[in-house]
Order: C-alpha cells, then structure tokens, then sequence
C-alpha cells in the first residue's frame, strides 16, 4: 500500500507581500489583547491561549516573508521527509537514524522505519545549538587574537 507525503498534505502558508506590514501589526498589538472568532450568526468566541500563541508565531514568520507548514509534531516522517525538512541528504539522514541521533521507529515486520517530527524538531535544535556554541568559540578565539 502506497503512503502519501506528509509534506504533500501539511498546510503551506504564504504571505503576500502586503499582507506583511499587517501581520507585523497584529503580531505587536495581539500580545496585548484577545483574538475573537466571529461566528456568520454574530457570536463571538475567544480563542484559547494555545490557539493565540500558534497565531502570533504564524504571523511573526509570515511578516518577515517566510513560509510556514501547519503539521502536528505528533506527526510521523519517512526518513526522506526527514532529509527534505532538515535540508540533508537521505544517505546522512539514515546514517543518524543508524547511530540513535534521531529517534526512529521500525514498522512492524518491516525495515522501513517511521520518525516523530517532534524527534527532528528535537535534533534540530540541538544542532542549531552546538552550532551556536562553535561561532561563539570562534568569536572569542578572534577577539584574543589566539590561534585556532
């Protein structure tokens, strides 16, 4: 049985270019108010703080002219939607599966295996992270003028 992508059916959300002074504006003056559905029968209904946050965060990366994907981080991933998310190759992307730096699942009675995007989103950040780490190392090596 054939699996379409779950990157063929996530939400993509674009901003047009005009619309980006907008969303600046409702992303300042949102953090200070309530966001209210309004129903066609003229009820209003407030949305939680959970829907708010998720809102504020679409708006921020829409008004600096970013794309945003709506999935749940419940959601599982082939190892080549991994390498398309992450921007690696499959064959580096199953080599950190191989060695336990990406959690994965196998599928019963199968060698193909299944990854939370919550573990990518997780292994992301640690890699943005140690990233981080090395350019400050960099920047103080430079500023001492030491050798590296």
């Amino acid at each position: 049985m054939s699996r379409t992508g779950v990157l063929a059916r996530a939400t993509r959300v674009e901003a047009d270019s005009g619309d980006r002074e907008l969303l600046a504006h409702i992303e300042t003056a949102a953090r200070s108010a309530e966001l209210v559905l309004r129903r066609a029968d003229g009820r209003d209904i407030v949305l939680p703080e959970s829907l708010v946050n998720l809102v504020l965060a679409a708006a921020h990366d829409l008004a600096k002219g970013n794309a945003i994907f709506a999935l749940p981080v419940e959601t599982r991933l082939t190892p080549n939607e991994v390498a398309q998310i992450l921007g690696l190759s499959r064959p580096f992307v199953a080599r950190l599966l191989d060695e336990g730096e990406i959690p994965s699942r196998h599928l019963p009675g199968s060698r193909h295996r299944l990854v939370l995007l919550s573990d990518v989103l997780e292994f992301q950040a640690r890699r943005e992270r140690r990233a981080e780490g090395r350019r400050r190392i960099i920047e103080t090596a430079e500023e001492a003028d030491l050798p590296y």
